[in-house]
């Protein structure tokens, strides 16, 4: 008897087991899968091209050509995640920097903490590098401009349904005068509805 208990609680659990085996499917980067409705991959891909190519198409840009001939150097700061969910700001600030490289029309160079990996390389470079490999010290590319920027976010909700509004706003700032020479901001409303009441 005992042993037809046990044998019958093994192939229970094993049956369990069995029933919430998880299932993985590879699926292609590009595609837009929203599960929970919050800032996605998707939002920030969409959004930062979206605003790069805002961006990329005021006067600014023209007048910069035409004043010092050459394409600006632009450093990507902090973007604020002012929503009250967990937002990768890093793969946002990613997205940004891709889309002002890919554009071909602006150069980027590294943030703070990169710069301190570079510099202490330089510094090692000094010691051990071959003269004719060392990088030079103090010769980095200056940034004219700043990119920096919040996004934040309204939720409304009402029993089983809700609707999430982000609105991104990113602004591009003379790092010698302050003066901003861009605003922009882009919008995302999200319409949510469950089955059950658990958001």
């Amino acid at each position: 008897m005992r042993k037809a208990l046990t044998l019958a609680v093994v192939f229970s659990a094993l049956f369990l087991l069995s029933c919430s085996a998880k299932k993985v499917k590879r699926i292609d980067v590009e595609e837009t899968i929203d599960l929970s409705g919050r800032w996605n991959d998707t939002d920030s891909r969409l959004v930062a091209e979206a605003m790069i190519n805002d961006c990329l198409n005021h006067p600014w840009l023209s007048e910069f050509l035409t004043s010092k001939g050459r394409k600006p150097v632009v450093i990507v700061g902090n973007i604020r995640n002012k929503t009250t969910e967990h937002i990768a700001t890093g793969t946002f600030v990613k997205d940004l920097e891709r889309a002002f490289i890919n554009s071909g029309k602006v150069a980027v160079v590294a943030d703070a903490a990169q710069r301190l990996g570079l510099r202490s390389e330089r510094e090692e470079q000094e010691e051990w590098a071959s003269p004719e490999t060392r990088k030079r010290m103090r010769n980095e590319l200056g940034a004219d401009y700043m990119l920096v920027g919040s996004i934040e976010s309204i939720i409304d909700r009402e029993g089983n349904k809700k609707v999430v509004f982000y609105q991104t706003a990113l602004e591009l700032i003379d790092i010698e005068t302050n003066q901003k020479v861009w605003i922009g901001e882009k919008k995302i409303k999200k319409y949510i509805k469950r089955s059950t009441l658990g958001f």
